[in-house]
């Protein structure tokens, strides 16, 4: 599957959780409170917006996206989830976005009246939720204020672990600041997450092979040449 320069994904074709209940694979907050693990398969569907908001879930191993649909079939995608984080807390009865994987998945869940039970599990999803909100507030100045190219990079650098924003402390070697990104989404995915089209999002990449900051080694795997060089690009200097 191509993920940047040339992509085709059937998203009409949604795969089903396999449904197999689970042993623990690694510790998870949720796994201490008696929650459930199930495994999902590559773009399954952990939730639809509109579903009965009855659950919390907790992601274990994997990634998954969090998107909302308009009316004419528009796609914007709110979030994308790393393990750790909590997913499913709803201000209604039912969900506000669609939870859908973008790698085979371990997802914790329980019953979201055990939240209302414990004052533990309520401290944990509170700071849960805390740090959450930082990340949603960033993804808000993205589309809001950042151009193409600020949120191309942007978005390749939050890839990149412990650099970037304040309090990088930088390379550890200046002359060796290179790093090999693995992507899991589709270029729609990807435009659909910075609020672009897929042609704007392949523009600023081809921009960024030819500008010597990025090279592509694979459809899914880009190096990044300089990661400083990158982390300027982002708007946040």
């Amino acid at each position: 599957m191509a993920y940047l320069e040339a992509s085709v994904i059937d998203h009409g074709a949604v795969a089903r959780p396999t449904g197999r209940t689970l042993c623990s694979p690694a510790k998870s907050n949720l796994s201490d409170f008696g929650g459930k693990s199930t495994a999902y398969e590559t773009h399954a569907v952990v939730y639809y917006e509109g579903d009965p908001a009855k659950r919390l879930y907790e992601l274990v191993r994997g990634s998954i996206m969090l998107y909302k649909l308009l009316p004419d079939g528009r796609r914007q995608v709110v979030e994308v989830l790393r393990p750790g984080d909590i997913f499913g807390l709803a201000s209604t009865d039912e969900n506000d976005c669609t939870a859908e994987t973008l790698t085979s998945s371990i997802v914790q869940e329980i019953d979201l009246r055990q939240v209302e039970r414990s004052q533990e599990l309520q401290s944990i999803l509170t700071k849960s939720l805390t740090s959450q909100m930082h990340v949603l507030h960033e993804h808000a100045v993205l589309l809001g204020r950042k151009s193409a190219v600020e949120r191309v990079a942007s978005f390749l650098m939050h890839l990149v672990p412990d650099r970037g924003g304040l309090g990088c402390a930088g390379p550890e070697d200046e002359e060796n600041d290179g790093f090999d990104l693995q992507l899991h989404m589709t270029r729609q995915e990807i435009a659909d997450y910075l609020g672009l089209t897929i042609e704007t999002v392949s523009r600023v990449v081809s921009d960024l092979k030819r500008r010597g900051v990025i090279r592509v080694d694979k459809a899914d795997k880009i190096h990044l040449n300089k990661v400083c060089s990158l982390c300027q690009m982002t708007g946040i200097h």
